[in-house]
């Protein structure tokens, strides 16, 4: 599906407070998704999904995400075995960002180093420190 395949909203007002899903994609086809736990809130990652993702997302209630690095679409826990399961997927006021509340599945991360979150460093005085 192309970016091209969802609706536009005929005007901010719709776009803002209508009923329609009308994904705003950047430049790249692309869209943010930022996903969290759906029990506790954590942020676990920031992905990106273009609309065959998204559409994806949807109808499988898994994660489905853009890899900009590899250029193709990425089903997230495919071979790590940590699907996401997705509790609820929204958009922001604007329509140009998602957030998906998710289950994390396998071990129950999200990052690529093993991390549970991707967020597992915080930044102090200009360094990087692990943060629980």
């Amino acid at each position: 599906m192309a970016a091209t395949d969802f609706p536009t909203a005929p005007n901010p007002a719709a776009l803002e407070h209508g009923k329609t899903l009308a994904p705003r994609f950047d430049a790249n086809g692309l869209i943010a998704a930022v996903a969290t736990h759906a029990d506790s809130g954590e942020v676990l990652m920031l992905a990106w999904m273009n609309a065959e993702a998204l559409t994806k997302t949807l109808e499988t209630g898994e994660a489905w995400y853009f890899s900009r690095s590899r250029d193709e679409l990425w089903h997230k826990g495919a071979t790590s075995g940590q699907v996401q399961v997705v509790a609820e997927a929204r958009i922001d006021c604007d329509q140009d960002a998602i957030w998906l509340k998710v289950w994390p599945q396998g071990d129950g991360g999200a990052c690529h180093t093993g991390a549970r979150s991707c967020f597992y460093r915080a930044i102090e005085n200009g360094k990087l420190v692990a943060a629980p």
